[in-house]
């Protein structure tokens, strides 16, 4: 079986689907998906609060503590890393590491702007030191905050995240396909981007990126599909097809005897 690593050099690039709850990632795994990650903005949602203010700390804790009892590799979104002090972020992913988780993503922002690079790259170094066997997706947010959303001013920052150790790249909202080659061709790792509104996985992959994430995409679908089904039951059409109750309720009756309840999911209040 392929490392996570080496799922990032495959033939096609890695689809990797982002789960914000323990269903959504049984879902995924009974899919067939060799690898999962979590979505900071699905777990934030989930608990009525809003992405990006590093109030999923303790959540994602509790979420991959009971993910990585699942047979698919784990990556956990941790923002920032939840600290401005890179030692604070190198213990906290030595305790995922602990878990079994295989990635994560850290981001290069904090309340929605760029920070100095050299913060985000003394991050990486001391997440790599303390835990080297963990693929680190570095997050580049110019184009995805629209500061300094250049490729040059994007390379400049991948560069730095690469020589303090990333194994990865992601650069959210890019969506320009010379944009997306021109990264891809001069970055040296694998490039990851959001699922592309225009473009499919295989023309992404065309272009150099080999790992395309759906980010927080299914959990809101999901939330238009629950609004969709009950429109349907009021304006007195048809409800839509879903999974039975019977086959969830199995699924989870089966997790629940694989994974158990061992590790108790935290309140986002605990972050």
């Amino acid at each position: 079986m392929a490392t996570f690593r080496e799922l990032h050099y495959a033939q096609s690039p890695l689809v990797l689907p982002n789960a914000w709850d323990v269903g959504s990632g049984l879902a995924f795994a009974d899919a067939g998906y060799a690898a999962i990650g979590t979505t900071s903005f699905g777990v934030a949602a989930s608990a009525g609060r809003p992405d990006g203010h590093g109030s999923t700390k303790a959540a994602t804790m509790a979420l991959a503590a009971r993910l990585c009892k699942l047979p698919a590799f784990i990556s956990t979104d941790i923002e920032d890393g939840y600290s401005d002090d890179p030692a604070d972020v190198g213990a906290f992913v030595a305790e995922l590491a602990a878990l079994g988780v295989a990635g994560v993503n850290l981001e290069d922002s904090a309340a929605g702007h760029l920070v100095d690079p050299a913060i985000a790259a003394a991050k990486i170094a001391a997440v790599k030191e303390s835990s080297p066997d963990v693929f680190i997706n570095a997050r580049v947010d110019n184009f995805w905050f629209g500061e300094q959303a250049t490729v040059d001013a994007v390379l400049l920052r991948a560069r730095s995240y690469a020589e303090a150790g990333a194994d990865g790249i992601f650069v959210p909202g890019v969506a320009a396909r010379e944009d997306i080659r021109s990264i891809a061709s001069a970055i040296g790792l694998p490039l990851n981007v959001l699922a592309h509104p225009s473009l499919t996985v295989p023309e992404l992959g065309e272009l150099g990126v080999r790992r395309v994430s759906s980010g927080s995409l299914p959990y809101r679908a999901a939330v238009d599909a629950a609004v969709e089904a009950v429109d349907a039951l009021r304006d007195g059409r048809r409800t839509p097809q879903a999974t039975s109750y019977w086959d969830v309720q199995s699924r989870l009756e089966r997790a629940d005897a694989s994974i158990g309840a061992s590790v108790s999911p935290a309140g986002l209040d605990e972050a």
